[in-house]
Order: C-alpha cells, then structure tokens, then sequence
C-alpha cells in the first residue's frame, strides 16, 4: 500500500484553528503546496472543514483539515463553530492559527483550553509577520507568513516534533501469530460486497498476517469446510466477517480459535475491553428502547446491508422486543447519547483512534453502553466467549 493509498483511519490528522480571516486557508495553502482552500480577505470565507490527504515529509501520510472561524457570528455560524468543535474530537495535531497583526484574543484563549481538555498537543502559529513585523519564534510558537512563505519548514518540523508516537506501531493479529501460522479468513461476498476488491479490515488484516510470516487462506463462508479439509494442519486461528459468524461457528472445530474481523478491529482501534461490557446491554433492552447503529464511513446502502437491515433483523429477533432503531454514518455521530439505550459501532476502519476513543468516551461519560458490530453478533450467537478465545483473560470475563 502506498502512502497514497493509506486509509484516512491510518493518518495523523492536523487541524488549523483560529479566528476568521486569521490566515488559515492561506497557512494550509502554504504547508501544503497546494491551492486546497478558498482563499479571500472576505472574513468567513471558510464555511465548511475542507480535507486532505497528503505525505507532509517528515511525518508520511497525513490529514490536513481546514476548519472554520471560531469566532463565527449568527445562526449559520453557530453551526459552523459545531462543526469545528466536532473536528476536535478526530484531530491528533492541532495548529492555532493567530493574525499576528491582532495578537491572541479571548478566541485563541478558548481553543487552548479545548486542546488541553482533550489532550491535543498544539502549536501556536503567529500569522501574517509580513505586515506585523514579529520575527522572534518561542518554545511553542512559530511565526510564519503564508503570503511570502517564510516560516514554513520550520512549522512543518515542530509539527513533526509534536507528532511523536502519533503513529504508534499497532497490530491487529500479527502479535497474536508466529511466523509459518496458517490463518483462514472468511470474507463472504454478497450484494452489499465492494465490487471489485476486498473491505478494508480485510485488507489491513490480511497484510498484518503476511507482515507476521504467517500465511493466510481465502475464502467464503460456503466454501469454509472444504477449506479446512484441504489444509494438512487446522489452522492458527479462523477470522470470519461478523455477518456469518453463526454460520461459521457451526464449521469450525471448537479445537480452533474463531474471532471476526470487527472485533480485532475494536483492539486495534483500543476499545475491545469496552465493547464486551457493553455487549451485556442487549439482554436488558426493553420494548421502546432506542439503538443507534453507527458506522465510520458512508455508502450507499444495499438490500441486505449488515448495518441496516441484518443487525436490526438480529436485534430484534434475538430481544423480542419493539425497538426504534437510529442510524448514523460518517462524521455525524450525535453529541447527546442520552436518549439511546445502547450504541453498537462499527469496527472503525475508517476513523482514527482518536476519534474512536472520543465516540467510546462520550458513550461512557453519558451512561451509554457501547459496543460493536462483532461482539454485538457474537453475543446473539451464543457464541461470544468462544470468539474472544485469543484473549484469555477478557474471555474469562464473559
């Protein structure tokens, strides 16, 4: 996989905030090399976060997000100042922009704060020094002009500097397999399947096992037991998609480990241990009660659709109950939980692990029991403490 090709979960994500006509668009523009934002002297010129993705040497792949006025004014920009505190909970870099012309502002003063509450390592970044005249750089600020393009390498390597174990080496089963295991993995592929190619977990997955010096097989869920008779010896361990993990578990000798890819993605993603106790939530639902079925990512929807039509079909079969169903995708996770008595989440490969620890957090904080699509499955299947056989001790727990 090429830097190019990284998925937008797998970057840093840095985000530039500050005050309208602050210079932001134009410092991105600059850091970039790249005409990405609108640029005007019109204040508010910036209505929406705009995105991208890149290699910023020294750091590798990256997301650079481009984020409205905080001090927006007035209805609209009520919404565009929720839009920019929504981008707090994905960002792993902050960089304040301020006119150096007008200095820090009760504005600037909020935003640190936000940055220290969530813990976002920030630099203040001292704009537009063309016309100020400020030239002297601090422990934690640099000054720049993105006009005249001075300044830049130096922020481009404190932003670097601020990085540090952003990009902490994870696994999502390489740890777990030593060099010559063989791992099956089950990847059905129905009409809700990516024309063309494999999901995203199962990519990533399948490449930590090759980058363990294990070997993997692949195949769909009905051509499992075939599978398993070719193989000379049962294999390290069975990875299946969450949708056929009843299915599978009825293939699968109980001599061999099984676990699905949503739930290796929760322990990459580090909220594993959280989805499990949330998983209890299911048996104590009650006829009215409202689930929001969350995912990371947007698509187009299909007949079939695990998220929309599969898990809700499961739920309600497996509760009895009358339930309301909510769904969510993409950027647009509700800031109130309250009304939900429970969330189940996808896997998260398309978001960070910030924004992922965020949605967890915000979960617990409000009472909310928070699992997901994996474990949500497996539970219902009877067969949840089997599917975390590769954890011992969270096994146990069940």
């Amino acid at each position: 996989m090429s830097l190019n090709d990284t998925p937008s979960g797998e970057r840093i994500h840095i985000g530039f905030f500050g005050r309208r006509n602050a210079g932001k668009s134009s410092l991105v523009n600059a850091v970039t090399g790249q005409e990405l934002a609108v640029v005007s002297d019109v204040r508010g010129t910036t209505t929406d976060p705009v995105y991208k993705a890149m290699e910023l040497l020294p750091l590798g792949p990256v997301e650079i997000i481009d984020t409205p006025g905080y001090d927006d004014e007035g209805a609209l920009g009520e919404l565009r100042v929720k839009k920019t505190r929504q981008i707090l909970a994905k960002t792993d870099i902050a960089v304040l922009v301020v006119d150096s012309s007008d200095g820090e502002t009760p504005v600037e003063a909020e935003l640190k704060e936000l940055f220290r509450e969530r813990d976002i390592p920030f630099i203040t970044v001292l704009n537009k020094s063309d016309i100020s005249g400020v030239s002297a750089s601090g422990d934690d600020t640099v000054i720049v002009s993105a006009k005249q393009g001075t300044g830049i390498n130096e922020l481009k390597e404190r932003i670097a500097s601020l990085a540090g174990n952003s990009a902490k080496e994870r696994h999502i089963v390489a740890d777990l397999l030593s060099p010559g295991d063989m791992v099956v993995l089950v990847t059905p592929i129905d009409a809700a399947a990516p024309k063309g190619r494999m999901i995203l977990p199962q990519q990533q997955t399948l490449r930590d096992i090759l980058d363990a010096d294990a070997m993997a097989a692949v195949t769909k869920e009905f051509q499992l037991a075939q599978t398993l008779e070719k193989l000379v010896c049962p294999p390290r361990m069975v990875i299946t998609d969450s949708q056929a993990f009843g299915y599978v578990s009825r293939i699968v000798p109980e001599n061999v480990p099984l676990t699905s890819f949503s739930i290796l993605m929760a322990r990459y993603k580090g909220f594993l241990e959280t989805a499990v106790r949330g998983a209890a939530a299911i048996s104590r639902l009650r006829d009215g009660d409202t689930v929001l079925i969350s995912e990371g990512c947007t698509h187009h929807r299909q007949c079939g659709d695990i998220g929309s039509v599969k898990l809700p079909a499961l739920l309600k079969k497996y509760t009895g109950k009358e339930l309301d169903i909510q769904l969510s995708s993409g950027r647009d996770f509700p800031e109130d939980l309250s009304r939900f008595g429970l969330v189940i989440h996808c896997g998260g490969c398309m978001l960070n692990e910030r924004e992922m620890v965020y949605r967890r957090t915000s979960a617990e904080q409000q009472g909310v029991p928070f699992t997901n699509y994996g474990i949500a499955i497996a539970c219902m299947n009877g067969i949840l403490r089997r599917s975390l056989s590769i954890f011992p001790d969270l096994a146990a727990e069940v």
